[in-house]
């Protein structure tokens, strides 16, 4: 396969954003796929479909947790090793791509053991019911054997990237996505492993993943290399990596408690159908936003790079075409489900109560969604440019401060009940997500009047 690098000191910035993102939404697209097909499948287990999506739904948390703590490396060592490759400084930028391997695989192994530990405690505290925990806990069990994997593709992932090598960052996708495409019927329906199948056919498709992350960036190829030199840990430069990396943290741990509490108050006022809705709504949240995670993903380590180079005027042209096709997309998104909303319910299962209670709570859901993109736009800029505090602050201001007490308080609000809980999203997405993109407007553009020389 031939290699691609684009060089972000060097022609438009438009052409370097979509030269590195267009091939990343190419592979969440196909990510995205294989998590909708793995789900479809869940869906149609014969005679316990619905009970076995909202067991397997019920894990998303702990999942969520996982990816958070991987964030907090990937996500915060790759700008910062995106920003010394602008400076010319390779071998400040190889220590922090080393550093941020060994804290995923420490932390990968810790969150493993701890998990297993504590998942029965973990599932019912985070919504199982005596029903679906035998369906949870078989998924988990298996999951949780691929950490190490997992967080290692996506959390070195972003170092490809930011080297200038998007289709191989895609090929990183890829591999697992299509394995996981082949092996998910196979192990549910053909050897009639349920849910453990599932489980079973991610783990071996992370694997692979992170074999092929680990063979490429210990390659020839690269830019920066991957070697033991760099991985050992000197905590000065963790820290800097945590202080970026607890913004994506923070986003994902906030996710993982909103779905905590969204679940346990569906299960107290609705029941376990309304928590399988809540698994199908969060599915349907995942396509909705696979392109504008592909943009920014792929904007990051050009807005970085550029930063680090001084080159603030390319910086400014990144913001603005961010924000257009980020807006812009969500808006035809929300339209789209608008009117067809029965057409995302039925990919994942085709029950008439799911879908009767499933319909009414996605528009709900999803109105307003196109303010979504604003904070999304909003915290990429943040994290490419190392402005940790903000990009922290408006993390855990949509989700803590916002979401949560809202998904309490509202169904108690005027009879709201489960309604209540659905309409917490889309409040939080108009509230905090113009809060964090005209922050960043205010605060981010001021100091990116002066170019380079």
């Amino acid at each position: 396969m031939k290699v691609h690098q684009t060089d972000f000191s060097k022609g438009n910035v438009y052409r370097n954003i979509i030269e590195v993102s267009l091939p990343m939404t190419l592979a969440q697209l196909l990510n995205l796929l294989y998590n909708i097909v793995d789900r479809m499948y869940i869906g149609r287990i014969p005679g316990a479909g619905a009970t076995a999506l909202t067991g397997v739904g019920i894990c998303f948390p702990v999942i969520t947790m996982i990816t958070a703590f991987t964030y907090l490396f990937g996500n915060g060592g790759s700008p910062l090793c995106a920003m010394e490759l602008g400076r010319g400084n390779h071998e400040e930028a190889e220590k922090l791509m080393g550093n941020t391997f060994s804290m995923l695989l420490i932390s990968s192994m810790i969150l493993m053991a701890v998990s297993y530990l504590f998942y029965k405690p973990i599932l019912y505290a985070f919504g199982a019911s005596d029903v679906t925990f035998s369906y949870a806990g078989d998924y988990i069990k298996i999951y949780l054997i691929g950490t190490p994997f997992v967080m290692i593709s996506l959390g070195l992932n972003p170092f490809i990237n930011c080297q200038g090598f998007g289709n191989m960052g895609m090929m990183t996708v890829l591999i697992g996505a299509i394995l996981n495409i082949i092996l998910d019927p196979l192990f549910i329906f053909g050897m009639h492993m349920g849910v453990k199948g599932a489980a079973l056919a991610t783990i071996l498709s992370q694997i692979c993943s992170g074999i092929w992350v680990l063979r490429f960036l210990t390659g020839k190829r690269v830019t920066l290399r991957l070697n033991r030199a760099t991985m050992k840990v000197e905590w000065k430069r963790v820290k800097d990596i945590m202080a970026l990396g607890v913004s994506g943290f923070m986003m994902q741990f906030t996710n993982g408690l909103v779905q905590i509490f969204c679940n346990s108050t569906l299960h107290m006022y609705g029941g376990d159908i309304y928590v399988g809705v809540m698994t199908v709504l969060n599915s349907v949240r995942d396509i909705a936003t696979m392109m504008v995670h592909g943009l920014t993903n792929g904007a990051s380590p050009v807005m970085s790079f550029n930063y680090g180079e001084k080159a603030f005027g390319k910086v400014k042209q990144a913001i603005k075409f961010v924000t257009v096709v980020c807006f812009t997309y969500a808006l035809f998104v929300w339209g789209i489900i608008k009117i067809a909303p029965g057409f995302f319910i039925r990919l994942f299962n085709s029950d008439s109560v799911l879908l009767e209670k499933g319909v009414p709570a996605l528009h709900i859901y999803f109105f307003g969604f196109c303010f979504m993109a604003l904070q999304f736009t909003g915290q990429a800029v943040f994290v490419a440019l190392g402005k940790a505090k903000r990009a922290t602050f408006f993390s855990i201001f949509r989700k803590v401060i916002i979401v949560v007490p809202l998904t309490i308080l509202l169904p108690k609000v005027n009879g709201f009940g489960v309604d209540g809980v659905f309409w917490a999203e889309p409040i939080s997405n108009l509230v905090g997500g113009c809060a964090c993109f005209f922050t960043m407007l205010l605060t981010i553009l001021p100091e990116l009047r002066e170019e380079k020389k």
